[in-house]
């Protein structure tokens, strides 16, 4: 009986330190999200460059895509945004631009400014689609698989590191997925 109290302490002292120890190797920018593995919300926007004309994932239905939503507000848009513009350059998947909470005007100026790499550009005025997809700030991306399921999200601006050592071979994986 005597020993019994004294281990008991012990395992949960024991579990306790498992969990701190489990928690401080993972990487605290890296949150889960529990879209991954499941069927992209679908939606029907309005076109930044073209209001009169609406978008939907379903045109890219059979292919690979990034969504990346972003804002002309939004300071690590900026950040990234030379990396979207080359990885539109390098022809190597589409990605359509989720313009969250931003006013047109200032949405089409600022790609004006520092070049457009989305194809399309879709606006998101009341947020509503970006709570669907789970986004907690701009900018976020997504990497989309030919059949509709979110594969990867990204949380923060993207930089050359974790477009070489985690975007690209998501990427090259599920493209070559022949589902």
């Amino acid at each position: 009986m005597r020993t019994l109290k004294f281990l008991i302490p012990l395992a949960i002292f024991v579990a306790i330190a498992v969990f701190l120890l489990k928690g401080l190797s993972r990487d605290p920018r890296e949150i889960p999200s529990p879209l991954v593995g499941k069927p992209a919300p679908m939606f029907e926007l309005p076109m930044l460059q073209q209001p009169d004309k609406r978008w939907s994932p379903r045109e890219l239905q059979g292919r690979v895509w990034l969504l990346n939503v972003w804002g002309s507000w939004c300071a690590g848009c900026q950040v990234e945004h030379p990396l979207l513009n080359e990885l539109a350059r390098r022809d190597i998947v589409p990605i359509v631009g989720l313009a969250w909470k931003d006013k047109p005007e200032a949405a089409r100026a600022w790609l004006d400014k520092l070049g457009n790499p989305y194809a399309p550009t879709v606006m998101d005025l009341d947020g509503k689609v970006a709570i669907d997809w789970g986004v907690y700030g701009a900018p976020e991306t997504f990497l989309i698989d030919k059949g509709g399921t979110i594969r990867y999200k990204h949380i923060g601006p993207l930089t050359a590191e974790i477009v070489e050592s985690r975007l690209l071979p998501e990427l090259k994986r599920w493209q070559a997925d022949s589902r």
